[in-house]
């Protein structure tokens, strides 16, 4: 069964926000994929993995859909320290993508087999709100999953320079060196003296 009308829609930005999410690790070391590169750790194997944890509560679980695979990090309740952001020493990129791809296919059926108007019930949120949609969860995680690809685009930039899709759509080398000099230019002008 494919997903129709409001629903193929928004598989069809899940699944743009999944496959710009897994490009970001494309040609990086499992070094440069694991590396903290923020003050909060933020990191891009970590964002895989944190967005596994979502498609499975939010469009496995909450519809009465137990997840295809065990989640260490759900089942031994060290989610709730952010071990979901970041990949231990012994978790491949292979792995966490494979732990990734799987549940999205399971998530998939349940877009094709689930009604956007469907009751759903997460139960981590608190009691007077756990009671929802599949619509509404959904919803929730097309928007986390394109805001961590955002995420992933910066992080990846950080790393080695390579901008997000639409990167060399907006210019060659050049053209970002003199839009980098116009926005620092424009910065400067409220540098404080």
């Amino acid at each position: 069964m494919t997903p129709t009308g409001v629903a193929a829609d928004l598989y069809r930005y899940l699944q743009e926000a999944r496959d710009n999410l897994l490009k970001s690790l494309d040609g990086l070391s499992e070094y440069d994929v694991r590396r903290p590169m923020t003050p909060s750790g933020t990191n891009l194997l970590g964002l895989v993995k944190h967005v596994t944890g979502v498609e499975s509560g939010y469009l496995c679980e909450s519809v009465g859909r137990p997840a295809p695979v065990r989640l260490p990090w759900i089942e031994d309740d060290s989610v709730w320290d952010s071990a979901d952001m970041w990949a231990t020493a012994d978790q491949s990129r292979e792995y966490i993508v494979g732990l990734y791809k799987e549940v999205w296919r399971y998530s998939d059926q349940s877009i094709a087999e689930v009604a956007l108007d469907a009751p759903a019930e997460v139960q981590w949120w608190s009691q007077e709100k756990r009671h929802t949609t599949f619509g509404s969860v959904l919803v929730r995680v097309v928007a986390e999953t394109a805001h961590h690809a955002g995420h992933a685009d910066i992080v990846r930039e950080m790393i080695d320079g390579r901008g997000g899709k639409d990167h060399d759509d907006a210019g060659d080398q050049d053209w970002w060196k003199a839009y980098l000099i116009k926005i620092q230019t424009a910065a400067d002008a409220h540098r404080a003296g």
